[in-house]
C-alpha cells in the first residue's frame, strides 16, 4: 500500500524545481503542516509566504506575486480555498489571468470526522463555473507529479484538488501516460462496450475495480480517468459514450454541477444515451473515515459494479 499522499508529492516536485527556479513561490494559510509543505518552507524560506488563517489574502497576495513574475502556488484546505476566497479566485486569478495555481488540499470528504464544515463537495462546481479557471483532480501520486510538472510550464490559472490521505497507486514512475487535458483511458474505446465508467480523483481506483468485477460477469467496461474536469476531454467522453450502452460517472462531489453534470451535457448534445451519476448525496454526509463513507454510499468497486448491472437490465 502506498504511504505517500498526493499533497506530499506536490511538495516534492516544487522543492526539486525550486532549486533552479527562484520564481516558484509557495503560500499557505496556516496550513503548511496539513499541506505537507513544511519541508518547502524550511528548505526555501525566501520562496515561502505564510499568511495565517486568511484565505482571501492568500489568493490576492498570490495574484500580486504572479503579476510580478512569480509562479505562485496557493495551498490551503479545499473547503476554505473554494468558498472563503471565491471572489479572489474569480477576480484576482481567473479574470486577471494571473499565473496562480490554487492547490486545494484535503478535498472532498478527506477530513472525515470533522464533518460538513470541512468537506469540499461543491468545489468542482464552483471553480468550473469561473471563466478561465481550469480544474484538475489527479488520481494518484504519479499522475499528481506529472500534472504539477506540466502546470509549471504554463502561466494560466488552475485549481487542483487532492485528498488528505495516501491512495493506492494506479500508475507507476515509468508508466504514467499523462497528456494535458486528455483523459487517460483504461480499456478499448473502439470496442463494443456495455458500460463506460468516467471517474476523477480518488474515484478512479474504485472505477477500475468495478471494471474488473464486471468483466468477471461477462460485462465489458471501459474506464476513463477524467483528471481534467475542466477543460473536459469531450472527445473521449463522446467516444466512450458511443462505444457503450450505458455511461456511469463517479465523483467525490455533490450530484450537481460537477464532472457528472458536464459529462451528461456533453453526451446529451452529441450522442444521447443514458448517463447515471454516482456522487455524494445532496444532504448531510455521514461522518467517518473516507473509506467508510465511500462504502456507505456505494462509491466503491462493488457499488459501481452493482449500479452498472442494475441499469443494464
Amino acid at each position: 500500500m502506498n504511504k505517500t499522499a498526493n499533497k506530499q508529492v506536490i511538495c516534492q516536485v516544487l522543492m526539486e524545481k525550486a532549486k533552479t527556479d527562484k520564481d516558484i513561490v509557495v503560500l499557505c494559510s496556516d496550513s503548511r503542516g496539513s499541506a505537507s509543505m513544511t519541508p518547502f518552507a524550511d528548505g526555501f524560506p525566501e520562496q515561502f509566504v505564510e499568511v495565517g488563517i486568511a484565505e482571501q489574502n492568500l489568493v490576492s497576495i498570490s495574484a500580486g506575486l504572479a503579476k510580478c513574475g512569480k509562479k505562485a502556488y496557493a495551498v490551503s484546505p479545499a473547503c476554505f480555498l473554494s468558498t472563503r476566497s471565491y471572489e479572489q479566485a474569480k477576480v484576482d486569478v481567473a479574470y486577471s489571468n494571473t499565473n496562480v495555481k490554487l492547490i486545494g488540499i484535503s478535498g472532498g470528504i478527506s477530513y472525515g470526522e470533522l464533518g460538513m464544515s470541512h468537506h469540499s463537495a461543491q468545489d468542482i462546481a464552483a471553480m468550473s463555473a469561473i471563466p478561465n479557471m481550469r480544474v484538475y483532480l489527479p488520481s494518484d501520486r504519479f499522475q499528481t507529479a506529472k500534472l504539477i510538472e506540466s502546470l509549471l510550464q504554463d502561466e494560466k490559472p488552475a485549481y487542483v484538488r487532492v485528498g488528505r490521505n495516501p491512495v493506492e497507486d494506479i500508475y507507476s514512475e515509468t508508466e504514467c501516460p499523462l497528456e494535458m487535458d486528455r483523459a487517460t483511458v483504461h480499456g478499448d474505446l473502439e470496442a463494443e462496450n456495455d458500460v463506460a465508467i468516467i471517474a476523477c480523483g480518488e474515484m478512479v481506483r474504485p472505477a477500475l475495480e468495478a471494471a474488473k468485477l464486471l468483466q468477471e460477469k461477462g460485462i465489458k467496461a471501459v474506464v476513463a480517468d477524467m483528471y481534467c474536469v475542466k477543460p473536459l476531454d469531450q472527445d473521449t467522453v463522446i467516444k466512450a459514450a458511443k462505444s457503450a450502452k450505458l455511461v456511469i460517472t463517479v465523483e467525490e462531489h455533490a450530484p450537481y454541477g460537477g464532472m457528472g453534470s458536464a459529462v451528461a451535457v456533453t453526451v446529451g448534445e452529441n450522442c444521447p444515451k443514458k448517463v447515471m451519476t454516482m456522487a455524494l448525496p445532496d444532504d448531510h454526509v455521514i461522518t467517518g473515515k473516507s473509506a467508510a463513507v465511500f462504502d456507505y454510499y456505494g462509491l466503491n468497486g462493488e457499488g459501481i459494479a452493482k449500479k452498472a448491472v442494475e441499469e443494464l437490465k
